[in-house]
């Protein structure tokens, strides 16, 4: 499982999330603790936003607490808007493409999760993408192609209905094809004006996420950045997180087909 940590408000140097805490997410990288895995050395990310409506964006293959360059740019770059991440693969090779954020257009978007048989799911879920969308692949994990499915299913014009469309498209995929559907989904993204978050499993065993002011602003992470406990609010699992600038949303989320087969599946019991 990988850690990541994401943040909105008032410009912050990016090192306040990354590097600088006594959890920072470096830390995480070779010290999580509460993940199954520790370690999270498979290479990390980050994307911030600035003048230009697309992010900026920086990743490498090294472990986050070997890349000196990291915490040298984390220590100049002021962004009100941005998204780290550090990854423990558990699919897709260890090469630049794979490693989180991805972003499209003025999107970006970063995960920690799996999708159970996704060897077996992954030419069908490509399949619905339109050429755009499916050139615009160039990794090969489940994480960057739930992010293009989402962008098919119209994230631009509602980003949380449209990651309730994927993982219900995915859910429902699932049972078609093999009959057992596994999905584990924290997942941070970004149009470059809200931040949004979603914590959901099938088994209710989701990667764990929390949500703290820092400075002015908001962020949400994978785990605490210190050890303020009662500063860290756990997301409940079934959530979406809006932060803009009326501050923190948290509702509940449900995949949109799931929902539809389960009523499906209600209707047909006998009375």
């Amino acid at each position: 499982m990988c850690r990541w940590a994401a943040y909105r408000g008032d410009p912050l140097y990016l090192e306040e999330l990354v590097s600088s805490p006594a959890h920072s997410l470096v830390e995480q990288s070779h010290c999580a603790t509460r993940a199954k895995t520790a370690t999270n050395g498979d290479g990390f990310g980050i994307a911030w936003y600035g003048d230009r409506p697309e992010p900026g964006r920086y990743r490498d293959i090294l472990p986050a607490w070997s890349d000196c360059n990291l915490k040298s740019l984390a220590r100049q770059i002021r962004s009100p808007l941005f998204l780290a991440h550090v990854r423990a693969a558990t699919g897709g090779g260890t090469r630049r493409d794979n490693c989180h954020p991805f972003v499209f257009e003025n999107w970006s978007f970063q995960h920690n999760g799996q999708i159970s048989n996704f060897d077996r799911l992954r030419r069908p879920m490509e399949a619905i993408l339109d050429d755009r969308l499916f050139h615009a692949r160039s990794g090969t994990t489940d994480s960057e192609l739930l992010f293009l499915l989402a962008l098919h299913f119209g994230m631009a014009s509602n980003p949380i209905s449209a990651m309730a469309e994927t993982i219900g498209f995915v859910e429902d995929l699932s049972l078609q094809l093999i009959d057992s559907v596994l999905v584990r989904f924290t997942a941070a993204f970004s149009d470059g004006k809200s931040l949004y978050a979603i914590r959901y499993a099938t088994d209710r065993k989701a990667p764990t996420l929390y949500a703290s002011p820092v400075g002015s602003g908001n962020c949400i992470v994978s785990e605490p950045l210190n050890d303020d406990v009662d500063a860290w609010h756990e997301i409940p699992d079934g959530s979406a997180v809006v932060i803009d600038d009326t501050g923190v949303h948290v509702t509940p989320f449900q995949p949109q087909e799931r929902a539809r087969v389960e009523r499906e599946a209600v209707t047909a019991i006998p009375a």
